[in-house]
């Protein structure tokens, strides 16, 4: 079932499904709710979903002004402190990801937990594996011919608003999201990287994102493209639940989180662990 709840300067369709711990799923750009379909079921038999639609997309009306993610990030927050009432978990996918990022910088009081998919942190010929896509991205292009189906039959602000979405849409692409490296450091949700290995986003910009997110994990899913999701659900799905349900390992040969634990001690071991390459156990002979 769909309601509208009432956010500062705009109402913001949204659904519900499930029972749990709450969990937001934020669609993608020019998507709708309807992409999550091989999802919900999945994530709403352990969490309390909520599905909400952003503005301009969807069941959610337009505003006036450029589109920007910041904006749409304020949107989330209100979102989760008015109709969830409750800190939440966030999975974003592509421009839901992006979203995601700053809503949990802004309050990391409300955001438990994040899963990024398939989304950049700034906008450069290095974060796209085809840069050039948006320059054939109109509203009347063939491309987006299905994103306007969507869109025309569920828009409060009519079908011949779609040209306007779409422009705003495009035009928020070139130049946004702007965050830095060092404004990601202060991401405090735990949060999982997830790409697919052939996607819109490259995967040395993906790794630069995991790189700059302290204590994040990384999730390439073999086989896939910026759709994975739809592509491969079953693998998907098992990462975020694997993600938003568990606390993370004690690996056994850290180097990355060795670093980052410094002079605390934590994640590292003094001596390789018993039967590792370099340890000590039946078989392996120690380094002298």
């Amino acid at each position: 079932m769909g309601d509208y709840g009432k956010l500062p300067g705009l109402e913001t369709w949204y659904e519900t499904e499930g029972t749990g711990e709450p969990l937001l799923l934020l669609h993608g750009g020019f998507c709708t709710n309807e992409t999550w379909g091989a999802q919900r079921a999945v994530l709403a038999a352990e969490y309390r979903l909520f599905l909400p639609e952003r503005r301009g997309h969807g069941h959610t009306p337009d505003v006036e002004g450029p589109l920007s993610y910041q904006d749409m990030a304020d949107d989330t927050v209100a979102f989760v402190d008015t109709v969830v009432g409750a800190p939440a978990h966030v999975v974003g996918w592509s421009d839901g990801g992006i979203v995601a990022l700053p809503a949990a910088l802004a309050r990391p009081d409300l955001v438990r937990k994040v899963v990024v998919i398939g989304a950049n942190f700034r906008p450069s010929p290095e974060s796209w594996a085809a840069p050039a896509m948006l320059d054939d991205v109109t509203p009347d292009s063939p491309d987006l011919a299905l994103f306007r189906e969507l869109y025309d039959a569920v828009a409060p602000d009519g079908a011949g608003h779609w040209p306007v979405v779409a422009a705003r849409t495009v035009d928020m692409w070139r130049t946004e999201p702007t965050l830095t490296a060092e404004e990601l450091g202060r991401v405090s949700a735990p949060t999982l990287v997830l790409v697919g290995d052939d996607d819109l986003v490259t995967l040395e910009h993906t790794i630069a994102l995991y790189r700059a997110i302290p204590d994040a994990q990384l999730a390439v899913v073999p086989g896939t493209s910026h759709l994975a999701p739809l592509e491969k659900p079953g693998q998907v799905n098992r990462l975020i639940l694997d993600h938003l349900g568990n606390e993370p390992i004690e690996t056994m040969l850290p180097v990355r989180r060795a670093r980052a634990a410094g002079a605390t001690g934590r994640g590292r071991r003094e001596d390789p662990p018993a039967g590792t390459c370099g340890g000590s156990g039946p078989g392996v002979a120690r380094r002298t």
